[in-house]
Parts: structure tokens; sequence; C-alpha cells
């Protein structure tokens, strides 16, 4: 892709000479052109070894997808507006600020490639739009910034020569800006890696987790040691099944997968399975588990780490932004966005699918770490109706053309099939879905009509353990009030996942304990998925009939009672739903009028027969894609091509973009707190503040902000105003979590 001149060394990552025989990777000041300084001052980078270290990782990640040479290419020409006066003068004398990405994005586009282009011109602020060649030199587009007047860089011919690239053809626009995000993904996460490695030193290290095959490993001694090959009772060889139907599937080709089993059929650990044993047939890099936006995912992510070992699982809540001003001088924040480089990632639907459509070096920096993967996507049923068809998509996208095989974990069978590509056929990894269900049917579905939660808190004070799954947070709140408080618990997406895993261990420690202390919980839907625990009775509030059977799941879930005294009670609370829910809570209605078990395959079938009849009689593909994502990608947007900027903004604005607040939960938290206001970023770091954050809507953010209740430390990211968590509820509390201030109420 590029050559240099005769009698030029290749420099290698971490040191190296120029042809004058000053080694200045080690410190020495006085090369003419230099991309970083550190710190303290003492020492700089030249530009061809920052160049050089980038290229040389951008090949490695953009391989992965095919597109190596276009990596490097990207990564040679990324900061080639450093060969300037004027940016010399901003590193070295704390000049003005200076486009330094324009530069390179010209030379690559003389040559052919408009994506690689696109990536560099981004690589600091975001992916622009590709726009129109009439676009002016004062847009924002990559033909505006085309036109613009720029410093002086030409020294940089000194230094390098580029080769055009190859030429790619692409059948669609879809296609095209996906490959794009991807490409910028190799680059982003190459430069911010070899910056780091200059900042640092070389002390920051790349890697040292185990392996696919390690990881297997680990996985079948866990199932020795507990003898889930040789289980005690019925339930248990029900789970056996299912495993190892997991593992003889994990033997098919790459593509994409279905698992289709009842809640408490162990389906998480079965697909884990699945995608060990999978990705070591065929080579796979990691495991990726996406998980509904509001689920328990450190309840997971715990249960992953015991399994595999603590150091190789992520569990990453939040997107939070750090993406600065376009000469990319505040190093700190951007190096800290998270990049998913170790082996088994466990994250949330909104992160995946919003990164896929995203725009930012924040968002997209992992992308690349997702090709060559086995992505597990549980209850894919639950991805918001109106970004389902770009969603899909993007996984039949993934599946297609970036080797990645995925996985459908579901209890119900929302037939999502029909959305991928034509020729991309669903496996089935479980036989029998009607055999299962008698089998594993534990709990009664009994509709109760209209109840106040004053009644249903009156109901469950008689009993010594009980849950209720409520819709929405002010719901769980007024229930919990209601309870008792001996014994009373409260779960919602408002308190920290530090917060919640203790709340789970004391419930289920009541839950299990045989003198049967009182146990009464309230709860929003995150419970529904990852919780594993086991009431003899569950109150839920309308809702889908999907929602309802995985709330099912959570009474009798280990089958010690008998069936025909465990009961669901399903009953309408006295507020309306929102507005989201009607038709869902509408088409449960039908069903349950019309079967005799609401439960069965049959009532599933009827009831998901109903909702995408609906969906296509009433909403058309415009339902399922409200915003017309996939539209104004393939057709542009105000006469423009490639639309990062809108796509973005539209995604994010269904999807519903949250930010992050740290609580002080610990005295762990309250260090990451103090290092945060200190400006003391770090990937590291970051990953070590995920069970402290609580993610929250922009408004709800703006208006904890108003009240002093935060501090910034970020564009999407702060922290507790106070340093302590007092005992009585204030924007904090110990029982309820996060205070929703001014906003209103909310699902999760």
């Amino acid at each position: 892709m590029f050559q240099f001149f005769p009698g030029r060394e290749v420099l290698r990552m971490g040191g190296g000479e120029f042809p004058d025989g000053k080694d200045f990777s080690k410190g020495e000041s006085g090369h003419p052109f230099i991309a970083h300084k550190s710190e303290d001052g003492a020492r700089e980078e030249p530009i061809l070894e920052h160049l050089l270290k980038t290229a040389r990782l951008a090949r490695e990640f953009a391989g992965v997808f095919g597109a190596g040479d276009l990596g490097e290419l990207a990564a040679m020409g990324h900061d080639t507006g450093k060969y300037s006066r004027e940016f010399k003068r901003r590193i070295r004398e704390n000049g003005p600020r200076v486009d330094h990405s324009t530069a390179g994005a010209k030379e690559l586009y003389r040559l052919g490639s408009a994506e690689a282009a696109l990536c560099v011109a981004g690589h600091h602020v975001g992916l622009p739009e590709e726009g129109s060649p009439g676009d002016l030199p004062d847009k924002p587009s990559l033909f505006g910034r085309l036109k613009r007047e720029i410093p002086n860089y030409s020294a940089f011919a000194g230094e390098v020569i580029f080769s055009p690239p190859g030429k790619r053809v692409f059948e669609t626009e879809f296609e095209r800006m996906f490959f794009t995000r991807m490409l910028f993904s190799a680059l982003t996460d190459a430069d911010y890696l070899a910056t780091e490695d200059f900042m640092t030193g070389g002390k920051v290290t790349r890697g040292g987790y185990d392996g696919i095959p390690a990881l297997l490993a680990a996985f079948e001694r866990y199932a020795e040691e507990k003898k889930w090959d040789a289980p005690k009772n019925d339930l248990k060889w029900m789970r056996r099944d299912i495993l190892g139907w997991c593992r003889k599937a994990a033997r098919g080709e790459r593509g994409l997968y279905s698992l289709t089993a009842p809640p408490g059929a162990g389906k998480a650990t079965a697909s884990l399975a699945f995608a060990l044993h999978h990705g070591v047939k065929h080579g796979l890099r990691r495991v990726i588990y996406v998980i509904p936006h509001t689920s328990l995912i450190e309840q997971t992510a715990k249960k992953f780490r015991e399994i595999l070992g603590a150091g190789n699982v992520l569990e990453h809540h939040s997107g939070a932004s750090f993406d600065k001003d376009d000469d990319g001088f505040d190093d700190k924040l951007r190096l800290s966005a998270e990049n998913w480089d170790a082996p088994v990632i466990v994250t949330t639907g909104a992160e995946f699918f919003g990164s896929l459509y995203g725009r930012r070096p924040s968002q997209c920096r992992k992308l690349h770490n997702i090709a060559g993967s086995a992505v597990i996507f549980d209850e894919p049923q639950t991805i918001p109706l109106k970004v389902l068809r770009p969603c899909v998509k993007a996984i039949g996208a993934l599946v297609r053309d970036y080797g990645v095989t995925a996985v459908l974990c579901t209890a119900t069978q929302p037939a999502l099939g029909r959305f991928f590509p034509e020729g991309m056929k669903v496996r089935e990894i479980c036989p029998d879905q009607e055999g299962l269900y008698k089998r594993f049917r534990r709990a009664k579905l009994l509709p109760v009509g209209k109840q106040s939660l004053g009644a249903v808190a009156g109901r469950m004070s008689g009993m010594e353990a009980a849950l209720a799954v409520l819709t929405t947070r002010k719901q769980a709140y007024e229930l919990f009030a209601a309870l008792p408080k001996h014994g009373r618990f409260h779960l919602s997406a408002l308190m920290c996942p530090a917060h919640r895993l203790e709340v789970l261990g004391e419930i289920k420690r009541r839950l299990k304990d045989p003198e049967k202390p009182p146990c009464r919980v309230a709860a929003t839907s995150l419970i529904e998925v990852g919780a594993e625990l086991d009431f003899p009775a569950v109150f839920r509030t309308e809702a889908g009939l999907d929602s309802i059977l995985r709330a099912a799941g959570l009474c009798n879930r280990e089958g010690e009672n008998p069936l025909e005294e465990s009961f669901v009670y399903i009953f309408e609370p006295e507020d309306t739903p929102p507005a989201s829910l009607k038709k869902y809570i509408a088409i449960y209605r039908e069903t349950a009028e019309r079967a005799e078990d609401l439960g069965s395959p049959e009532a599933v079938k009827a009831y998901f027969d109903a909702l995408h009849q609906w969906e296509e009689d009433v909403l058309g593909e415009r339902g399922m894609d409200e915003e017309n994502i996939l539209r104004i990608i393939e057709d542009g947007f105000q006469g423009g091509k490639m639309p990062f900027l809108e796509v973005d903004r539209r995604f994010q604005l269904m999807s519903g973009h949250t930010k992050a607040v740290l609580i002080p939960w610990d005295g762990k938290a309250r260090k990451i707190r103090r290092a945060l206001l200190q400006g003391k970023l770090s990937r590291k770091r970051l990953r070590e503040a995920g069970p402290y954050l609580v993610n929250v809507y922009p408004g709800h953010f703006e208006a904890l902000k108003r009240a002093g209740a935060i501090l910034t430390v970020g564009k999407d990211l702060a922290v507790l105003a106070t340093e302590t968590i007092g005992e009585e509820p204030a924007v904090y509390s110990k029982e309820t979590g996060l205070s929703l201030l001014e906003e209103d109420f909310t699902q999760g």
C-alpha cells in the first residue's frame, strides 16, 4: 500500500532509527515532525514512528475481515496533516488548534478510496457524511472538507509515498457504509493503542487473556465439577439434554442459529457451550453475549466469570463518550474508550447495536473485534420494534460478510428469520419445542383482572416469598413502599450493578434459607433475564406474552413445588400502560381469551402470528424502521451519500441513547470517583467503574445536573456530587437507587 524511499529503515513497534542515526523514539528531541509529546514533556514521538505502529495494528485488525491492506493505508495517512509547521507549533508551544485530519483524507481520496478517506477525516471527532461533489468548503462533509484550505503538509512526501489501493465493489450503500464503519474501527483502535504505547512508555500490554480453546477446557472442567452430565433430578436431566444439543450443533458451519427453550432451561450456559465448541472448530476469536438493555447484565457476567475466570470476561454497561476536538490534543480522554479486546464480552443490546450504527470513535473503536466472533443474542424479540429491521440487517451483515456466527437465544419463537436476507437459513439447535414445554412446565398462568398496587401488596404480604414484576419504575417504587418493611426488596435499572448484586445475593440467601425469612420483591422487567431466582408465586402486570413467560420462568424455577400450587398472577394495574406497550397488551388479551394454556407453544405461536400480522398490516416496513434509517442509507440524506451523522442521530433517538452516573457505592467506587474527578481516565479504570454506573436518559442526566446532584467528567459520564450515600433516601437511596427527580417514571 505504501513504500519508503531507499535507505529509510522501517521502524519496529517501540523503537528504531531514523536515517540520521538519532533514536527519537527513546526521547531525543529535535526531529522536525512529531506526533505526540509525553505528559512531562521529556519525550517526543516522531510522526513516522507513530504511523508505522498504527499501520501494523490496523493491518492486523482489518485483516480479520479481508481489508488489511486498506487498514494499513488508512493508518499511514491518518496523521499526514501533522507534517506542518502549524501543528509543530501546536504541540511544542501549545499553539492554536490545527485541522490535521483533512490532509490525509485528501491524499487517500486522490488514490480512489473514499472509504479510507472518510475514516481518516473522522478519526478524532467521528465519521462525517460523504456528501456530494457540489458541497462547499464550509460544509463538514467529506466533499466539503476536500475543498478546504489547510496548512501545508507537503513534508510528508519526504518520508512516505502512498500507492493506490485495490478497487472494492459493494452491492449496496448499506454494505459500503457498514464496511467503512468497520474500517474506521480498525483505524481508531490502532491509533489509540499506538498512542497509548508511546504515552505510557510501553507499559500497557495488549492481550494476556486465555484463548477460546483454554476457555472451552475451563467450561468443561466446571461442568464436570458441577456434575452437569450426571444430573440428580428430572429438571437437571432436561438441562443436560439442551447442553448436549448445543455441543452437537456447534459442529455445524458458521452462520445463523436459534436456541429456543423454555425459561429455566439453562440457555445462558448452554449457549456459551455452543459458542466455545463452535469457536474452537472455526477458530473464532471471542464470544459476545448481548442482553436486553434493562436486564441484569452483571448477573450473567458473574456466572461466566465463575466458569471461565474473572480476567477473561468483560462486562460493558456504558457507552460513555470521550470524543474530543479534531486535533486530538487531549489523548487521555479518547484513549479510555472501550475496545472489547477480551475473549468474552457481556453487553447490552443498546450498546451493541448503537455502536454498529454509530459514528463516534468511542462507539466504533470496538467494532472490528466483533468480526470472527460468536455473538449470542439473549431474547432478541425484545429489540425495540421501531429499530427491528436495522438491527436484524446488521446481524445479517455480520454473519454474511464478517465471519460471525449469531445465536438467537430465546424462550419463545419470535420468527425473526423472515427479516434476514434470502438464503440465510436460521438453524434451530433444540428439537421438539412442544416436548420441551411439557417437560419444563412448572407454573400456571392465571389472569386476575384489574388490581390496585395496594391490593397486590396485600396479597404478597400474606406470603413468605413473592415476586412482583412491574411495567414502570413508578409502579415498582410504589409497590415496594406499600410492602411491610421487613424482608422487602426493590430492583430496577436505577440501582447500580454492584448494588443490585448485593440485593440479589440477599434475596437468594433468603429464598434458600430453611427458616424461610420473608422475601418480597418489587422489580421492573430487568429481573426477567439473567436473575435465576425461584419464587413460589409471581405477580406480573400485563405485557406482551413473551415478557409474561419470562417472568413465569422465575416461579417454581427448580420444580420443587407442585404445578397445582405454583401461580403467576397476571393483573391489569390501575394506571394507563406506556403507549409503546398498548398493542402488545391488546394482543396478549386476545390470546388469553382464546388459549386454554397461555404458556403452550400453540398460544405463543398465536400471539406472535397476531403480532406479526399487525406489524405488516398497520406498520409495514416503516413501522419496524420508524426513522427510515435503511432508506436514507441507500438513498442518501439531503442530497449527500453516506449520512453517518444522520443515521447515528436517528438510531440513538429510537433506541434510547443513555448517559452514565457513577455511584460511590463502596470504597473501590469512591477511589474511582476521585480518580475520575482528577482526570485520571483509562480503559482499565472505566472497566472497573462498570459495576458502579447507572445509565440514565439525557433528560434525567440534565435534571440531575441542574439539581447539583452530579459532577460531569466527560460528555456522557458524571459522578455523584457526594462521596457517601446516606441511610435516608436522597439522590441515591440504599433501597431504591437513583432518584428520578424531574423525569417521569419509565420502564426499566
